[in-house]
């Protein structure tokens, strides 16, 4: 027995991050066997084991930063020199003189391999769509991988999924990078890959009577391959029943196994549901807009199946026996391997997963220990993942009723004639954003009235000057510059809540975004340093910005980094609503049509234009005292025309 170290190789940076250790001291190991897994500024990788053995020392947790060439773990494996004796004296078998003399056999040699490098470029399979975008690379330059391994998770507007390697080899160059649009047919990668051919046959002299020889046995079975129709069902989708929202294949299609054949959404959940096996499509069993459960017909697929027919066999009657000495055919040792791969992901610390999956399933919190792996020779793919969690949601919610009910589904054509719209996908990011805010944010909402008779007759009074600049003034601009130096006088407003969640974020500029209704959706242009512009000048800035969010011109830098967003629905009535808070800001402000009212001035009521204004923030970053001092002084400053410039 001897003791190998395992270092840490080439990773690619300076140094990593120890984020799980896979192995434990006592455990017995095979050769590239994940022992720990790093991850740096760039990528996660696995460190494999470079031998077999016994784990007897581990000089790394969770958490160590390691660079190449520190120490990982010590592994006690067999020693070398019992392996090549017992490789040099193969075991010999016993013959009978009798048979001796009958048969005489001449030594064989063994077979001889030579090994032949190649760099083999791949390309990318076909992913379901024209055009993904690379969203993650999981291997490096220099890295020695699998086949099976992922190389990359691109991203559609379908889906996300994993780009596997083709081969075993090591990695010489990656032709693509995060951000990459990519399809099929794509430069993917370089591998090296390592070939065996055997150079010598193995040569065995056995002279055999054969006075009674009839015929020779042909050894190997006759296969024939023919097309056959097969019937698919729906597997297990988590729930009763899910509506079929998208076909991504038709009657026709060529597909491989493990393509998605259609996109259902239950009431929990939305998901895909994949091929069982390659074939060429010949009729679907379903539509969109078809409500589908467990065991109803899919998909009917003319598939390839390989039949093994016997070969007609021969009687030979031998004179002679013949006993040669027996040569295994494969070592011992790599059977074992394989079966130690192709274990259940969850047997002890063995997870046999990509770093994708790894770094989802430390986002989602689950232990991938417990997760049944479906992938090829145990690997957990994300789908499993996804299994995993969602069955754990249905448990939960059906153990302790927690979760958000689903909307009950109605069919409106039962009462009259309906027309269905598509959601642009501006509508549809909205709703999305929308929704994450409500869910997240504790709302508060504080309402008061600015008496702006004073500003809208000075407004009045700008028309022609207005004119003459070719800028026309609204009542939105003022409410942006009142409201940018009421964020300097309550900075609470003017800040966000870090994402380790304790940590608040203050800003020193103030931008401040104004919400546009445009055909395709509500849009959000941002008035940059609104704090620093005098009123014409972010009057400027609004006709500019809302005139593009209406064609649909508007930049992305456009509509980001803003502080405080103002909502006004002024021109179109209303005497106030409740503004949900656009997270990661903290505050909003609806603003609601202005309307004469009478006001008591301390000796008779007077006739005072008041604009209904709501304030809603965010109550984890502000409390109800600095929100009223924010509507307080805004609403003071109406009272004088000094702050505009």
């Amino acid at each position: 027995m001897s003791t190998t170290q395992i270092n840490v190789p080439d990773i690619g940076a300076d140094s990593a991050e120890v984020i799980e250790v896979l192995v434990s001291i006592g455990e017995e190991i095979t050769e590239e066997q994940s022992i720990i897994v790093l991850e740096s500024d760039k990528a996660s990788l696995e460190v494999p084991a470079p031998c077999a053995g016994v784990i007897t020392s581990i000089s790394v947790s969770v958490g160590d930063e390691l660079s190449e060439g520190d120490l990982i773990a010590e592994v006690e494996t067999a020693g070398q020199a019992d392996a090549q004796t017992s490789a040099e004296a193969p075991e010999q078998t016993a013959v009978p003189e009798e048979q001796l003399d009958e048969a005489p056999v001449e030594s064989s040699n063994p077979v001889e391999t030579a090994s032949t490098t190649s760099v083999i470029a791949y390309t990318v399979p076909d992913i379901g769509s024209d055009e993904s975008e690379v969203i993650e690379l999981s291997v490096s330059v220099g890295d020695s991988i699998s086949e099976g391994d992922t190389i990359c998770v691109a991203e559609s507007d379908k889906a996300s999924l994993e780009i596997p390697a083709e081969a075993d080899g090591k990695v010489v160059s990656l032709a693509i990078a995060v951000g990459d649009t990519i399809g099929q047919g794509n430069a993917l990668i370089e591998l090296e890959v390592t070939q065996s051919a055997p150079t010598e046959a193995v040569k065995t002299e056995a002279p055999v009577e054969t006075s009674n020889v009839e015929a020779v046995p042909e050894t190997a079975p006759v296969v024939s391959s023919e097309p056959v129709e097969k019937t698919f069902s729906v597997p297990d989708l988590g729930s009763d029943s899910a509506e079929v929202i998208e076909l991504s294949v038709a009657a026709g299609d060529q597909i491989e196994e493990g393509d998605t054949i259609c996109v259902a959404e239950s009431d929990k959940a939305s998901l895909e549901v994949p091929a069982e096996a390659t074939g060429k499509v010949l009729s679907l069993g379903i539509a969109v807009g078809d409500n589908i459960s467990q065991g109803d017909t899919l998909i009917s697929l003319e598939v390839i199946e390989k039949t093994a027919t016997e070969p007609a066999t021969n009687t030979i009657e031998a004179t002679a026996a013949v006993s040669v000495p027996q040569q295994a055919s494969s070592p011992q040792p790599k059977v074992e391997a394989q079966a130690q791969v192709t274990a259940p992901a969850g047997a002890g610390g063995n997870v046999y997963a990509g770093p994708a999956v790894r770094k989802l399933a430390r986002e989602l919190g689950v232990d991938l220990s417990k997760v049944p792996a479906t992938g090829v020779r145990g690997r957990i793919v994300k789908e499993d993942l996804h299994n995993y969690v969602k069955k754990a949601i249905k448990g939960e919610s059906a153990a302790s009723g927690s979760g958000i009910p689903a909307a009950p589904k109605v069919d409106w054509a039962k009462f009259g004639s309906v027309r269905t719209e598509a959601m642009t996908k501006i509508h549809k990011v909205t709703a999305d954003n929308m929704s994450r805010c409500w869910l997240n944010v504790p709302h508060v909402t504080q309402f008061d009235n600015a008496d702006v008779t004073d500003y809208e007759d000075y407004r009045q009074k700008l028309k022609a000057e207005g004119e003459s600049k070719g800028i026309k003034m609204t009542p939105v601009a003022f409410l942006v510059k009142l409201a940018a130096n009421t964020l300097r006088e309550v900075p609470k407003f003017n800040s966000s809540i870090h994402e380790d969640g304790k940590t608040i974020v203050f800003r020193e500029y103030c931008h401040i975004g104004l919400a546009v209704d445009t055909p395709a959706g509500l849009m959000v242009p941002v008035i940059r340093d609104a704090d620093t512009k005098d009123i014409w000048e972010i009057a400027s800035d609004i006709i500019e910005l809302a005139t593009k969010a209406k064609e649909g011109k508007l930049k992305p830098n456009e509509m980001q980094g803003s502080c405080f967003t103002i909502s006004s629905l002024g021109a179109l009535g209303g005497t106030g609503f409740t503004p949900i808070v656009p997270s990661p800001q903290v505050g909003i402000l609806g603003v609601s049509k202005t309307a004469i009212q009478p006001v008591w001035d301390g000796e008779s009521f007077v006739p005072r234009k008041l604009m209904p204004l709501a304030l809603s923030y965010d109550h984890r970053a502000v409390n109800g005292g600095d929100a009223g001092r924010f509507l307080t002084y805004l609403v003071e400053q109406f009272g004088s025309l000094d702050n505009l410039w």
